[in-house]
């Protein structure tokens, strides 16, 4: 069996009395594309800092490619994206991309690369002249620049138009066809929706599912049920009705609610049962966002 490419085990870190991670242990394999879901402060920068070497655990080991993150050694196949880059802002664009290819041993072509990340027409300009979107492109084109078998990728699409958000989806699945191993977090659950086969969900330094993506969602069989009502008043009585884990109140001077249910059927024959007045019913599949607020609210709950 191949070696993971990372191996989490019994991780936790402490930042003075916060637990940002706690007894967290994961292993990624060659050639998976992982996202990482959770809410601010969950812990998923924290645990892709141990594993790129810029921190170390307070109890339990990481290995990147067998050795310690912490090595130049272990690092070289590995090429990253935080949430903050900072770029040297009086270097061009294309200077930029040489200077941080020549720390590999074999990298891309610049002009490859800048064509594949719509940066070619900006290659003369400076880098510190680039819109925010524009440096977001060329953090995570540097990224890549290396060849690595790994790249993690903290919130890559921060600050991205639609139009960019979709080439770098489109780079970044280039780059798994073609052998390459992803591990990125971010707050666009359609983005995680639309890339990964496995999401791993952290709330509160714990890893609370880490599944293939359809898995995750089924694992809670969460349902999202949307009706009106005659009453406004009528909304809060939905909140005790079993089974409901949310109540969002939706439209404009409409009494229309949404619930999310594990069990939409039983939800309904409820409503029937108890004689309660409704129109406009639709009920529908889960998508992601819906599973991971079912998750963080039951570990809330336990």
């Amino acid at each position: 069996m191949t070696a993971p490419v990372i191996e989490v085990s019994h991780v936790t870190r402490r930042f003075g009395a916060v637990v940002a991670l706690d007894d967290v242990s994961l292993a990624v394999q060659p050639g998976e594309l992982v996202g990482m879901l959770g809410p601010n402060g969950a812990g998923k920068t924290t645990l892709l800092s141990l594993v790129n070497g810029l921190r170390k655990p307070d109890a339990g080991t990481i290995r990147l490619f067998g050795g310690d993150p912490r090595t130049p050694a272990s690092r070289v196949r590995l090429g990253s994206t935080p949430q903050e880059t900072g770029l040297p802002p009086t270097l061009k664009v294309a200077e930029v991309v040489d200077f941080v290819g020549r720390h590999y041993p074999n990298p891309r072509p610049t002009g490859d690369l800048l064509e594949q990340f719509g940066l070619s027409e900006m290659a003369r300009r400076q880098a510190g002249g680039l819109s925010g979107g524009e440096k977001r492109r060329l953090a995570v084109a540097l990224a890549l620049v290396g060849n690595p078998a790994l790249v993690l990728l903290d919130e890559p699409t921060t600050g991205l138009d639609v139009d960019g958000r979709h080439m770098l989806w489109a780079a970044l699945r280039d780059y798994h066809a073609s052998g390459g191993t992803i591990v990125l977090t971010s707050h666009y659950l359609e983005e995680v929706q639309a890339l990964a086969e496995r999401v791993v969900v952290i709330d509160h330094g714990h890893v609370l599912a880490d599944d293939a993506l359809d898995v995750v969602i089924g694992r809670v069989a969460v349902r999202r049920v949307a009706l009106t009502l005659p009453d406004a008043a009528d909304l809060v009585a939905l909140r005790g009705l079993p089974g409901v884990v949310d109540v969002s109140e939706v439209g404009n001077g409409v009494n229309r609610a949404e619930l999310l249910t594990a069990d939409a059927d039983a939800l309904v024959r409820e409503l029937v049962r108890t004689d309660t007045a409704f129109s406009d019913l639709e009920v529908r599949s889960a998508s992601l966002e819906e599973a991971f607020l079912a998750l963080t609210r039951k570990e809330v709950a336990a």
